[in-house]
């Protein structure tokens, strides 16, 4: 993975916001907050909030007395999620590196990640991170997308892309589907002193206004775009349009339905993950 494909910047909070987030991203939202069980003075870490839409789901699902932070790599992302939530209080935001979080040992009783942990260069040393921050019998709690394959929606638009660019065509769709092994992801957990391990597969539906608004978000909500526009010669608006037409042939227009699919991950700390 190239680190262009984990800059989200500029034009990209908005149009990821926009026109993916209630689409892909509220309905494994609820789901996974759904899930969390903690006490009433628990301690949250957020891994990779994004625009805030788990985050938002999490402050409304926890106690009054829990703290919540919510940390994202990408400074601009975390600003449009402060914007966008101005009106909620109790969400502590921070920029942090999933592979080097800046909190002591011991520091949180549940760690959660919506969709973020296949973006991070390192796996094992997240992992790792997200087991030493946590108390003993600490939860993690993640979501993964399962394979473009199984994601039709990602799949046209990784493959209509790529028809474009015949030479090195950009490869962002070949990293937010490529944690979805079973094997790979208890093997992570394992390592990093996890237990109690469960992979469930949840199948959801998203639903978008248009196949052009849909289209949109996928090139331009993600550094897709970025990438097209310094390669020059294909205009981004031709990329979106192309996307665009792909997604109607497959799943109809005004409104589209999208099956997606997901894998939902679940362990507990061991009681040395308090050790470096």
């Amino acid at each position: 993975m190239t680190e262009a494909n984990a800059v989200f910047a500029g034009v990209i909070p908005e149009n990821y916001d926009r026109h993916l987030g209630a689409v892909l991203f509220e309905p494994y939202a609820r789901d996974l907050a759904g899930r969390l069980d903690v006490k009433e003075e628990a301690r949250v870490l957020e891994i990779a909030c994004g625009t805030g839409i788990v985050t938002r789901h999490l402050r409304n699902r926890l106690p009054a007395g829990a703290r919540l932070v919510a940390t994202d790599l990408n400074p601009p992302m975390i600003d449009f999620a402060q914007r966008k939530l101005v009106g909620v209080r109790g969400i502590d935001w921070r920029p942090a590196d999933a592979c080097a979080l800046p909190f002591p040992a011991a520091s949180f009783d549940a760690v959660v990640c919506q969709f973020g942990l296949m973006f991070v260069p390192d796996k094992s040393a997240a992992f790792h991170e997200a087991r030493r921050v946590l108390v003993p019998g600490g939860a993690f709690l993640f979501s993964v997308w399962d394979s473009l394959e199984r994601n039709a929606f990602a799949r046209i638009a990784h493959e209509t892309i790529g028809s474009l660019f015949p030479v090195d065509p950009p490869t962002f769709y070949q990293v937010p589907f490529s944690l979805h092994r079973r094997d790979e992801l208890l093997s992570l957990l394992a390592e990093s002193r996890f237990m109690e391990p469960h992979i469930e597969e949840v199948a959801l539906e998203g639903l978008s206004p248009s196949a052009g608004e849909l289209a949109i978000g996928l090139v331009e909500g993600n550094p897709t775009g970025t990438t097209i526009r310094e390669r020059g010669g294909i205009p981004v608006g031709e990329v979106i349009e192309a996307v665009a037409a792909a997604v109607a042939r497959e799943f109809g227009d005004r409104p589209v339905r999208l099956p997606l699919k997901a894998l939902v991950v679940s362990a507990r700390a061991d009681a040395a993950s308090q050790a470096a």
